[in-house]
């Protein structure tokens, strides 16, 4: 039994309850909101997750964890996609807090539109391989839902967040992807790494905060109407 993803589990979850314990964030009053979105977004991806593992496109180094597995995935995996989120959402409400003006909303419907061409272009040039298919479908699915059809305002915030998160990102990641405690097939993704870390999987992690984050706006907007 080895306890190193455990152990990278545990860093981001000290991370998140260093934030969280800032009294400006007011977290008790938002904890219900948080939770709940961290938790649904656990169930959304693991369902793709645990199926890129079945046909071995995502291969978890047993050496490196704990033996526990929960719905046929390690526990520590279904861990980080609930801790991983959950960092993300501290350093989103402590942005917020610190820097409250929203005056660059008007400029993120054209990121979004640059990143759904990319969404487009990744799919075309990598329809054969399933890690980029899987990753970018859903991108592509949440970004069209948020710009085109929900009414919340919040994707200037996010995309700030998503760019100070990447710093833990590219922490996790790094340890994960170079002990290696998880291996990707590169039969199936564009085989175009950054730091040892498939390009597929910063937007996989993007997807997972972008849910996180739009669950909760959307928990919070509907508790005050």
């Amino acid at each position: 039994m080895n306890y190193t993803y455990l152990l990278i589990n545990l860093g981001l979850l000290l991370f998140s309850i260093l934030v969280f314990s800032n009294k400006q964030l007011n977290f008790a009053a938002q904890s219900k909101f948080i939770i709940l979105a961290v938790l649904i977004n656990v169930f959304v991806f693991s369902v793709p997750t645990e199926f890129l593992t079945q046909l071995k496109v995502i291969v978890f180094n047993p050496p490196y964890l704990s033996g526990m597995t929960l719905w046929e995935l390690p526990a520590e995996e279904l861990l980080l996609s609930m801790l991983l989120p959950l960092s993300g959402m501290a350093v989103y409400l402590f942005l917020n807090r610190l820097f409250p003006a929203n005056t660059l909303e008007k400029y993120s419907l054209a990121l979004s539109n640059i990143l759904l061409g990319v969404c487009i272009a990744m799919l075309y040039f990598g329809h054969q391989k399933l890690f980029t298919v899987f990753t970018f479908s859903i991108l592509l699915v949440f970004l069209l839902y948020i710009e085109y059809v929900s009414k919340i305002r919040f994707m200037y915030r996010f995309y700030r967040a998503f760019l100070v998160s990447l710093i833990l990102f590219y922490i996790v990641y790094g340890i994960l992807s170079s002990l290696p405690v998880i291996q990707y097939t590169t039969e199936e993704t564009l085989n175009f790494n950054l730091a040892h870390i498939p390009f597929e999987a910063h937007f996989y992690f993007m997807s997972m905060l972008l849910l996180s984050i739009y669950l909760f706006e959307l928990f919070k907007s509907r508790a005050r109407s």
